[in-house]
Formats: C-alpha cells, sequence, structure tokens
C-alpha cells in the first residue's frame, strides 16, 4: 500500500485508536498543507530557541538572526535538491512536481549540508567562530526535526515496512485494506527529543570542553539513530542501483567521523578560557 493510498491511521497499542487527519486546511480558497506549516513552525521554534541561548556561547540574538536569514531558505533549497537528486528520473519524467514541496520530499541531510555551508559564509563575513554557532543551532535543528517529523505523520509518508511489533502503526486504504507497520516517523522525533534533552543536560552541567563539542554529538548521536531508523524505512533513497541506502550510509559515515573527532580530542588539554564564551565575556 502506498502513504497516498492510506486514509485511516490505527495505533493498536493505543486500544485501536483510528485516526483520519486533513493533509491541508484551505485558507481564502487555497489549500494549506499541514506539512509546510509544521515545518514552518518548526523553524520559527528552532530560532527562538537558538536566539534565546545565544549567550550560552559568547553569541548575540542578532548573529542568530542574521545566520537564520540566509540558513533557512539555503535548507529549504538544499533539503529539495538532496531529494530530486536521487529520484531524478522520476522529476525529468514529471517536472511540473519539482517545485510540489507540499507533497513532501525535502531530505533532512540535504538540508544540514546547505545550512551549514550558509552558517559557514554567514560567520566568515561577521568574524563569528562557526563551532561555537553550530552549538547554538544543532539546538534549533533537533527542534524543527522533532516536530518537521509530524508533517510526515499527516502526509502518510516515511512509515517503516511491515511489522507486527507492539507499537506497529495500522494504515488502512479507502478499500478496507489495512497493513501494519514501524511508525518510523515516531522513532525519529522520539528519538530527536531524547538527544535534545541530552544535550541540554550535557552543556548545563559544563561538560562542554570545546566550541563545536555539542554539534558533533549531535551529528554522533542523531548519525546513530537514524542509521538504525533508515533500515526499517520503506521509502528510503538509494545510491542508483547499489541497494545501498543513501542516508544510512551518510549516517554512519558521520557516526565514524563524528567518534574519531571526539576521541582524538579527548587526548587534547583544554582550559575553559578555550570556550569563545569564556574569551568574550
Amino acid at each position: 500500500m502506498s502513504a497516498q493510498r492510506a486514509s485511516v491511521i490505527s495505533f493498536p497499542m493505543l486500544g485501536g485508536l483510528r485516526l483520519d487527519p486533513p493533509s491541508y486546511f484551505t485558507l481564502f480558497g487555497r489549500p494549506i498543507y499541514f506539512y509546510g506549516v509544521l515545518i514552518g513552525l518548526g523553524f520559527l521554534l528552532g530560532i527562538a530557541f537558538c536566539a534565546k541561548r545565544a549567550r550560552r556561547f559568547g553569541l548575540k540574538e542578532d548573529d542568530v538572526y542574521d545566520v537564520m536569514l540566509w540558513l533557512i531558505p539555503c535548507s529549504i533549497l538544499g533539503a529539495r535538491l538532496y531529494y530530486v537528486a536521487f529520484n531524478l528520473d522520476y522529476y525529468l519524467a514529471y517536472p511540473g512536481e519539482l517545485l510540489a514541496v507540499w507533497n513532501g520530499g525535502l531530505a533532512i541531510y540535504g538540508g544540514v549540508i546547505a545550512g551549514a555551508l550558509a552558517a559557514a559564509l554567514v560567520c566568515r563575513r561577521k568574524k563569528l567562530p562557526l563551532p561555537a554557532m553550530l552549538d547554538d543551532l544543532c539546538y534549533g535543528l533537533l527542534i524543527g526535526q522533532i516536530i518537521g517529523r509530524w508533517g510526515n505523520f499527516l502526509n502518510r509518508e516515511a512509515f517503516g515496512a511491515e511489522t507486527e511489533i507492539f507499537c506497529r502503526m495500522g494504515l488502512t486504504s479507502p478499500d478496507g485494506t489495512t497493513i501494519y507497520v514501524h511508525p518510523t516517523f515516531l522513532y525519529e522525533s522520539l528519538w530527536n527529543l531524547g538527544v535534545l534533552l541530552f544535550l541540554l543536560r550535557f552543556e548545563k552541567s559544563g561538560r562542554r570542553r570545546f566550541d563545536g563539542h555539542c554539534a558533533v554529538l549531535y551529528f554522533l548521536l542523531y548519525g546513530l539513530g537514524r542509521f538504525w531508523i533508515e533500515g526499517l524505512r520503506s521509502d528510503s533513497l538509494y545510491l542508483g542501483a547499489t541497494g545501498v541506502r543513501v542516508s544510512q550510509a551518510l549516517s554512519l559515515a558521520l557516526v565514524l567521523a563524528s567518534g574519531a573527532l571526539l576521541l582524538a580530542l579527548r587526548r587534547r588539554p583544554f582550559s575553559p578560557d578555550d570556550l569563545y564564551v569564556n574569551r568574550v565575556g
């Protein structure tokens, strides 16, 4: 069953709770898709959170706003280009769908790559330390991911393979056929919530030893979760005909690179004065 054909969603673990949430609402005669609304909400809450915590990293609220002004459009463009690049045959056949992001089709890794490049350029121009900025921005990124995954829920997409696991999700098509799948959108949303809470506690405890520490931990922990969850999904992007899932391969690379970097830096002596927040304080 495809996501587009599924209508009613059910959760046996919640006593057979059945939901048929709309994917859009109408405003002034035009459809407004919840997918975009939730992504926009995630951006707004993420920006507000990062701006509020900017001083903990030696930054100003205006520094965060300046970066976000470029990061947000670049991230959306990067997320779409990444998705289209690995579905190129489809979009060459249906070029009219290239801009139809309201139907889904934003790849988080593409957004992260493009957003990081945009942040690097703005930080270089404003003479701000990119590692300290990334430490702050990773919280906003997690908030956006936590909320944005529920747009996948409303679109009936980003679910996993069929399963009989206790926390399975039912998808019922208009003809009454029901299949039970891994609710991978939920797995990732909850995993990201756990990573967010861990990083907040980690940073509050004073264990951040160098600028970029939180960002490296984000890539390590998110990569671990995404590597596992991607293996359960039924709509992965693949590297050509290799059968290799793009996001799973990239997640593994991030885990290995982040882990190696943390091990290498662990042996390096650090002083609290090395942190940008203490140097400018």
